[in-house]
């Protein structure tokens, strides 16, 4: 009775309709409902005039060090990973899904887009690759391009999968059609527990620090433009307290400054005072002091909605870590490694769709500076347990299976790191 009252419901405010399920069809039993939503709903997308992906890129990556500091250094790390491609057999040394993210397109090597694909995901939640088919029908592409996300439109059909993407540009829009065969675009996107088809971006979480921060930065550059405070003043009191200097008096006073106060050699040196003048000096007020603090704080907040440790940014006063190299293997550990392992991963799953082998890419975790110690103590750790077998030690190092007796004669040439 409840989900007869429930189907009533959905029917009378048209949100669904009674369409009886194909058998042998698997679909989610509120994709039709998904899919309604996003419609009306304006795709899921952030509310806000500044707070959607354009506006938060200029704000918080072209106009804010902070955050243009953080998304470089995880991109670049990120990208500048060795990566592994193996299956459960073998470690390929030459594989064409290798020679593919070796030299993606002729203008992009590896490392320029997958640079592109992490900045993408880290500013706006999503990333997008487009494959390009090459001139031969090989079992991989011939190119992978990645796509602007603030272009890019997720079309969601009837059962709320997506159908198409369109990609708007200069009037223009493209449109890739995602119903027949294997999608010609990868989507990667970021969890966003209140959107069904796009992710969200630290950008976006760190949305208020980033206006804390450009806010004070701007009140900086004003005090600086308008009213700066000098280090202090020259106060001139006459016989009656309200005389002024005659104009040789203060060209004398000027000259005097500027010969024997002013500069790195004159630095500290007491300054004789006659005739009525007295030096007041000037600092920071208690209020100043607190903005600074102010700004300060915005500056860890979005280093940490980043995942980077704000030692390593220079941001002062935080002692989280001990020391500079537990810092960047945190970074390293927390935040590059998920990201580019999740990226890699479902590059990997795409790729395997266009009738190649089934290969997995993942970072090589030996082949990292920062986690050198770490991983000499997991293999040390490993070597010594004896009650392992052989098998047991490779799973648990990340290294593919040794080959059987009964394994033909072409799987014995794949060793440990053998093509």
């Amino acid at each position: 009775m409840a989900y007869e009252r429930s189907g009533f419901v959905f029917d009378f405010l048209k949100i669904r309709s009674r369409v009886p399920p194909v058998p042998g069809q698997k679909a989610s039993a509120t994709g039709r409902v998904i899919a309604r939503s996003v419609v009306t709903g304006g795709g899921g997308r952030v509310a806000g005039g500044a707070r959607d992906a354009v506006s938060l890129t200029r704000a918080g990556f072209q106009g804010n060090p902070v955050g243009f500091r953080a998304v470089r250094m995880i991109a670049e790390a990120a990208a500048a990973l060795p990566v592994i491609c193996q299956d459960c057999e073998r470690r390929y040394e030459a594989h064409p899904v290798l020679a593919l993210l070796a030299r993606p397109n002729g203008a992009q090597g590896r490392a320029e887009l997958l640079e592109a694909v992490y900045g993408h995901l880290l500013l706006s939640g999503n990333a997008y690759v487009e494959a390009v088919a090459g001139p031969g029908s090989g079992a991989v592409p011939g190119e992978l391009h990645a796509l602007r996300p603030d272009r890019m439109s997720l079309v969601p059909g009837a059962d709320g999968w997506p159908v198409a993407f369109d990609y708007s540009v200069a009037g223009r829009v493209h449109r890739f059609d995602v119903t027949e065969g294997l999608s010609p675009v990868c989507h990667i996107r970021s969890f966003h527990p209140q959107d069904d088809h796009y992710g969200l971006s630290p950008m976006q979480a760190a949305a208020v620090a980033v206006d804390v921060h450009n806010a004070a930065s701007a009140w900086s550059r004003s005090l600086l433009d308008n009213a700066a405070r000098p280090s202090g003043a020259i106060i001139y009191k006459g016989a009656d307290g309200q005389s002024v200097l005659t104009p040789d008096q203060y060209d004398r006073l000027v000259c005097e400054m500027e010969a024997h106060h002013q500069g790195a050699r004159n630095a500290g040196r007491p300054m004789l005072l006659e005739g009525g003048l007295d030096w007041k000096p000037m600092g920071f007020s208690p209020s100043d002091m607190e903005f600074h603090e102010t700004k300060l704080a915005a500056a860890r907040e979005i280093a940490v909605a980043f995942g980077v440790p704000p030692m390593l940014m220079g941001i002062p006063g935080d002692a989280t870590y001990a020391n500079y190299q537990e810092a960047n293997r945190a970074f390293y550990r927390l935040t590059v490694l998920p990201l580019a392992s999740r990226v890699l991963a479902a590059l990997s799953h795409w790729l395997a769709g266009f009738g190649g082998e089934a290969v997995g890419l993942r970072p090589d975790l030996d082949q990292i500076p920062a986690l050198a110690m770490e991983r000499d103590q997991q293999w040390a750790r490993v070597g010594a347990a004896s009650f392992l077998s052989e098998a047991e030690k490779r799973a648990l190092l990340g290294l593919p299976r040794l080959p059987g007796p009964g394994d033909g004669p072409e799987k014995e040439t794949g060793g440990e790191g053998g093509a």
